[in-house]
């Protein structure tokens, strides 16, 4: 289990700057000090800590101006990349920016990092000559608007609703709309006004579809982060429905709930997932989705 903090007492500094430390500085042979700079005491941090309280990633914020956020000293623990925490950071700083009132954030990026800040939406501004000077960082700038506001692959998340909109008409008509996506989980909400019933609580079919299109957008998502081409439709569906919906309903489905080989796509063949999504009534979870997916290939 990770949860993002803030670090609040000497230990959780001392893994957070270890972290620091450990990736940015170490491999350089910098000294020990150089992970700390004079902005520090003036930024926001964040860092993602697993049960035993050990520093898997971490980020810092700072202004520049009242316009403009720098994120920088991004780390991840080499043993714990790829499972999401740099996003949960980002994500993280970029809610505090969006507080605080900034209009855009600025990144420096060395090559390694360039291909995820623009994954998370950030586009290249000023390129570095890396070939002259490997040391040498690329400054990335995202503008916050409403669109971006979906931290991961925001153009992919707009492009999906609009195919919602146009080809399954209802999830327009049920006000669905993609709320978050990280990777690693993906959340839509929907409009209770527009799906309630007589006893002013949401109609159980309208839960139902929310519930399975969250699953059928990872899903896709998925698909296009693996380059698989093919199309899901769902094979068989079932759920468990708890208490009525009397709030705003939100569904999240999460990567590690999905179950299936998709490498059959490559030579042709049809794949099959079994994914899982929860719906919310506010914060708490009132109805359990599980559903059996096929992707067609691409004949």
């Amino acid at each position: 289990m990770y949860q993002v903090i803030s670090p609040a007492n000497e230990q959780q500094w001392q893994t957070y700057y270890d972290l620091r430390y450990r990736v940015l500085r170490e491999p350089f042979q910098r000294p020990r000090g150089s992970e700390k700079d004079e902005y520090d005491q003036v930024g926001l941090h964040r860092m993602v800590v697993n049960d035993a309280g050990q520093a898997v990633a971490v980020g810092r914020l700072h202004f520049n101006s009242p316009d403009e956020g720098q994120i920088r000293f991004m780390a991840s623990a080499p043993e714990h990349r790829g499972e999401g925490h740099g996003v949960a950071i980002v994500y993280a700083l970029e809610q505090l920016a969006r507080h605080e009132g900034a209009k855009h954030i600025v990144i420096n990026s060395r090559d390694n990092t360039l291909g995820f800040y623009q994954k998370c939406g950030y586009e290249l501004v000023e390129e570095a000559d890396t070939v002259s000077n490997p040391g040498a960082e690329h400054q990335l700038r995202k503008t916050l608007t409403e669109y971006n506001r979906i931290i991961y692959r925001p153009d992919w998340c707009q492009e999906l609703q609009a195919t919602w909109h146009e080809e399954i008409p209802i999830s327009e008509t049920m006000g669905i709309r993609i709320s978050q996506y990280t990777g690693r989980e993906f959340e839509t909400h929907a409009q209770l006004s527009r799906n309630i019933n007589v006893h002013g609580t949401m109609f159980a079919g309208s839960i139902y579809s929310l519930a399975t299109l969250t699953c059928w957008g990872l899903l896709h998502l998925q698909l296009r982060e693996r380059q698989l081409p093919g199309a899901v439709v769902l094979a068989d569906g079932n759920i468990h429905y708890h208490k009525p919906i009397t709030r705003e309903p939100r569904a999240v489905a999460r990567l590690l709930d999905m179950n299936g080989d998709l490498s059959s796509l490559k030579s042709g063949q049809n794949a099959r997932v079994n994914l899982k999504s929860q719906v919310f009534d506010g914060d708490k979870p009132v109805a359990e989705f599980t559903g059996q997916f096929v992707v067609l290939a691409k004949k």
